[in-house]
């Protein structure tokens, strides 16, 4: 930074750079879930004494334990951390009135209606602006839509009376959190951050550059909310495509899984999305929807983004078809048949089942008459249709269903037994890539 910036900073803004740069800063983190979590640690190992504020109590009572219940967190780091007295976890809103930097990681969901519900924002922003204080740092990380940072949450932090940029700083710095991931972390994954003026964005990525390797600083709260809409609604729009691509294939007899394989032989202007089950997560599934609603109150038609997200939410219905018709296929029909369902998260080697294709696809299975079943290393338990499904043993499980359906291709799962087992397996993501077998039906 250079030293005209540091200059143009205000008396608060110059006591929290200090302070920061010290590491004396109090920092506190509003959710502590799968992406509040990694970065309170994060923040705890650079040296900051950091409070997670968490509504739900058990959480609460976990991390004050030293426990972990994010899996890309051990608790090992935990329990030190929280004996180091670097790391709390508190309920309550009151702790706010102490610190000195908070980063609002709630989450954002769709409505029914896939317009935002932005509750949980709201109910964060109106307890940090109830202890608003001079010289604080405000940074929201939920994923929104454009314009939310400034029209939304700034509104409400003003009421105090403090001015932004001067008294207190406002940013939105988007969560690129892939759970589940073993090379990308919160540690080593670049850090987009936006202010709403240049001090706000100048503490910001001081703040964040004490914590994380790489931090982009950009010109607005509203770009670095785009960046993140325009990462997932690229994946959410590709996916659909190589989606549509594998119902063409399958209807006119063609192995997509052959095609995607010999398209990235290419060495340039293609990208290998492959096609699945549909999409889960708290992501990709929710996040192009943000941007979609906002065109249209801009007059825009997000015509990509709504034809992918009909192409994406067909696949559950798609994968039912397949097995109905494979199993009759073998003079059984699905009506009373034992559909085992082999991975039930949303995506590989993670416990999250948020959005999960997984639960569509039970649903429609029972609808339609089968006797639902699943088994997920990762997954104990879920809730379908108002009833608790528990993890079966896959082995027992595998030989007594009628079709194996491959949801979700966890790394830990064997296979081989799968196979060997199985009198029909229905592979919706290709986990048996090579093996040859009439029982195999690939998506």
């Amino acid at each position: 930074m250079s030293g005209t910036a540091i200059n143009a900073l205000s008396k608060a803004g110059q006591q929290l750079r200090d302070k920061i740069l010290c590491r004396t800063a109090r920092a506190g983190v509003m959710g502590l879930g799968y992406v509040g979590l990694p970065l309170a640690v994060e923040l705890a190992e650079a040296g900051f004494q950091v409070t997670g504020i968490e509504v739900a109590r058990d959480k609460v009572a976990e991390i004050n334990a030293g426990r972990s219940y994010v899996r890309d967190v051990p608790s090992e780091r935990v329990e030190r951390l929280v004996r180091e007295g670097r790391l709390r976890a508190v309920s309550s809103y009151e702790v706010l009135a102490e610190l000195d930097t908070v980063n609002i990681c709630v989450p954002t969901p769709l409505r029914k209606t896939k317009d935002p519900d932005m509750s949980y924002i709201a109910q964060a922003c109106q307890a940090v602006a109830q202890y608003l204080h001079p010289g604080m740092l405000v940074i929201l990380e939920s994923t929104t839509y454009p314009g939310t940072t400034e029209e939304f949450v700034l509104p409400m932090l003003e009421t105090q009376g403090l001015k932004v940029g001067e008294d207190f700083f406002l940013c939105f710095s988007p969560e690129r959190v892939d759970p589940g991931n073993p090379h990308y972390n919160t540690r080593n994954i670049p850090k987009v951050v936006g202010g709403c003026t240049p001090a706000c964005t100048e503490l910001a990525t001081l703040f964040y550059s004490q914590a994380v390797q790489k931090v982009v600083p950009v010109s607005s709260t509203r770009v670095a909310e785009m960046v993140k809409l325009l990462e997932n609604t690229f994946r959410m729009i590709n996916i659909g495509l190589v989606n549509e691509i594998a119902l063409m294939c399958d209807r006119m007899g063609i192995d997509v899984w052959e095609v995607i394989d010999a398209a990235a032989t290419k060495p340039f202007g293609f990208m290998a999305f492959y096609p699945g089950p549909g999409l889960g997560g708290h992501c990709i599934p929710v996040d192009p929807f943000y941007l979609s609603w906002k065109s249209k109150q801009a007059g825009i038609e997000a015509r990509f983004i709504e034809l992918a997200g009909y192409i994406n939410g067909q696949m559950p219905l798609f994968v039912v078809e397949k097995i109905q018709n494979a199993l009759n296929d073998r003079y059984k029909p699905l009506r009373g048949a034992h559909i085992h369902l082999l991975g039930v998260a949303y995506k590989r080697d993670v416990d999250d089942v948020r959005e999960s294709p997984a639960l569509d696809i039970a649903h429609l299975l029972k609808k339609r008459g089968a006797y639902v079943t699943y088994s997920d290393p990762y997954v104990p338990r879920i809730e379908l249709d108002g009833e608790e499904l528990q993890s079966q043993d896959l082995e027992a499980a595998v030989s007594a269903a009628d079709c194996v359906v491959i949801v979700t291709d966890h790394t830990t799962v064997d296979y081989q037994l799968v196979l060997e087992r199985a009198k029909l397996i229905v592979d919706t993501r290709n986990a048996l890539r090579g093996h040859k077998s009439d029982k195999i039906v690939r998506l």
